[in-house]
């Protein structure tokens, strides 16, 4: 079996976040705190021995991965499935007005949007996908994406439950590791 260490960082800040705004599918645009928090983020990851880089494809991921990582020559790939979770209609609303709504999204869908679980749907197939690349035996990736996508991997890869997450979904960190096993080829 290979093994697979999964680096998770989140985005860094953004402007949005500064105004308590849960952003969504909308794009979002880091703050110049985010700015400083991405070079940050590379400083702490580079020479560390991480093999690729793999980021949701909204603009404040994409935009992290971009500053802390310009010029090293890491192959950085963006997907669709390690997107933050699809408020629909409630995407760009404040935080507060959301986060007491979370509970009765795991399963039911935000109207127009998606539910918790289809983001750990996302995320374990984006899983999949990365278990079945060939990796030399010991490898380490970084994934950069967003809150929903480490509840998935507490989920998926640690047993945590998705329910007990969205209504204490912790605080941030530099990073949090998780462990993938794949077939060995």
């Amino acid at each position: 079996m290979t093994v697979l260490e999964i680096i998770f960082e989140t985005h860094a800040t953004t402007v949005d976040n500064e105004a308590g705004i849960a952003t969504g599918w909308l794009p979002g645009v880091l703050s110049p705190t985010g700015r400083l928090q991405a070079a940050d983020l590379g400083a702490r990851r580079l020479g560390t021995g991480i093999e690729a880089v793999f980021t949701s494809d909204l603009e404040r991921a994409v935009e992290t991965a971009r500053i802390a990582f310009a010029g090293s020559g890491l192959p950085v790939h963006q997907d669709s499935r390690l997107r933050e979770c699809n408020y629909g209609e409630l995407n760009g609303t404040p935080m507060a007005a959301l986060a007491p709504l979370r509970r009765r999204h795991v399963d039911l869908p935000f109207p127009s949007g998606q539910s918790y679980r289809d983001v750990l749907g996302a995320t374990a197939d984006f899983l999949g996908d990365l278990a079945a690349r060939r990796w030399p035996y010991r490898s380490r990736v970084l994934l950069i994406a967003h809150s929903a996508n480490r509840w998935a991997l507490d989920c998926l890869l640690a047993g945590a439950r998705l329910e007990q997450l969205v209504l204490n979904p912790g605080s941030w960190q530099p990073g949090w590791h998780y462990t993938l096993t794949a077939p060995a080829y």
